[in-house]
């Protein structure tokens, strides 16, 4: 039998449930080579095996007459307790109106017909693996919504309390009419805080809105995004000063396709870039570099000449909440997010930081032919 740590990333490992050993041995001489295959004799070992591993079965085949509990009545229960796996009947019986009843009352599995025609199975299988991935996929998406959704939530919070505070206290100080010049100083300090807090927000909800839109377009229907695309549609709708986009600069390299939803990369980009732009608020020599490169791991790089991160705060930022600048205890909430984006798209982000010589984040990206990226 296959070892299942060597299933391969197009086919998850499959679970042949039936009491007849010739039957079981079958499957796995005929199709051990292309699948991993898992054996189980009745519906008992199948959920001892589901719970245990679960995450590595993708298809349940199960045989409809088996001492005990039915192939139907096991299939019902994977549909319960594992949503995510495709299910398939095998069954003497396949055209009875019975089966095809209990097909259609709920067990949403699919039937084939005994004995298995290789030829016919492979077909079965090669669907069951199609729809498989077109699930992972959904799954994808929405794991990807929700971790923008509570990243969100967190960084917009900041800033919309602190503009708040902000307009308050500038409401505070215009009503005193002998205002001076240290308190008018203040003023202006706020005023500029308001804008900086509202600009970064409006680039967060604008990314987030596009990146909603992408998750909801069909597959079929996306356009393919590059990596320096991404970077400077990213640059060209974030609210930034002139002044700001003077100290950006990008580097390309060599480009690449980004094929997992780039507007949540965009997003994360967005988050990235305000928080370079937030290390950067006090630099007399302010400068961030994009950086896109392709090779045998392809990254977009973002580099900033700031103070850098010390190297204790360094040592936990993906682990713990832990505040990276003491002036206003900006946490790292931005970074868990990023990471996290990357993860789910079968990526990888990893933090460089030197104080007094600045930080670099890279997102690498999984090469065009393979489902997983190894940085170096």
């Amino acid at each position: 039998m296959n070892d299942i740590a060597e299933d391969t990333a197009d086919h998850a490992a499959i679970l042949y449930v039936d009491d007849a050993e010739v039957a079981r041995r079958y499957f796995e001489r005929t199709f051990g080579e292309d699948y991993a295959i898992l054996p189980a004799a009745d519906a008992h070992a199948a959920i001892a095996l589901l719970r245990g591993m679960s995450n590595r079965i993708g298809i349940v085949i199960a045989d409809e007459d088996m001492p005990g509990r039915s192939g139907v009545d096991l299939l019902r229960q994977v549909a319960e307790e594992f949503p995510h796996v495709v299910r398939i009947l095998a069954t003497e019986r396949a055209d009875s109106e019975s089966m095809r009843d209990a097909a259609n009352s709920g067990g949403g599995f699919c039937i084939l017909e005994k004995p298995l025609d290789s030829a016919t199975a492979a077909n079965a299988l090669r669907t069951a693996t199609g729809q498989l991935q077109l699930r992972n996929a959904r799954q994808q998406r929405l794991q990807a919504i929700d971790e923008a959704i509570a990243f969100l939530t967190h960084e917009l919070n900041t800033p919309l309390a602190a503009i708040l505070n902000f307009a308050r206290g500038m409401q505070r100080r215009l009503t005193d009419v002998s205002v001076s010049p240290q308190q008018q100083a203040e003023i202006w300090k706020a005023s500029v805080a308001v804008d900086d807090n509202a600009r970064y927000c409006l680039a967060l909800v604008s990314s987030f809105a596009e990146a909603v839109k992408a998750v909801r377009t069909p597959p079929d229907q996306r356009t393919e995004n590059t990596a320096h695309q991404v970077v400077v549609s990213m640059l060209d709708t974030y609210p930034l000063t002139h002044a700001q986009r003077c100290m950006i600069r990008v580097e390309l390299e060599e480009d690449f396709p980004v094929t997992a939803l780039p507007n949540c990369v965009s997003l994360a980009l967005s988050a990235l870039l305000g928080y370079a732009l937030c290390a950067l608020k006090d630099s007399p020599t302010p400068s961030i570099c994009f950086t896109v490169a392709a090779g045998d791991h392809p990254h977009i790089c973002i580099a900033d000449n700031g103070p850098g991160i010390p190297p204790d705060v360094l040592d936990r930022l993906m682990i713990d909440p832990v505040a990276t600048r003491a002036d206003d205890g900006k946490a790292n909430q931005a970074l868990v997010f990023c990471k996290r984006i990357m993860e789910v798209f079968g990526g990888e982000m990893t933090i460089c930081s030197a104080q007094g010589i600045g930080t670099t984040i890279t997102l690498y990206f999984p090469p065009a032919k393979a489902s997983r990226a190894t940085p170096p």
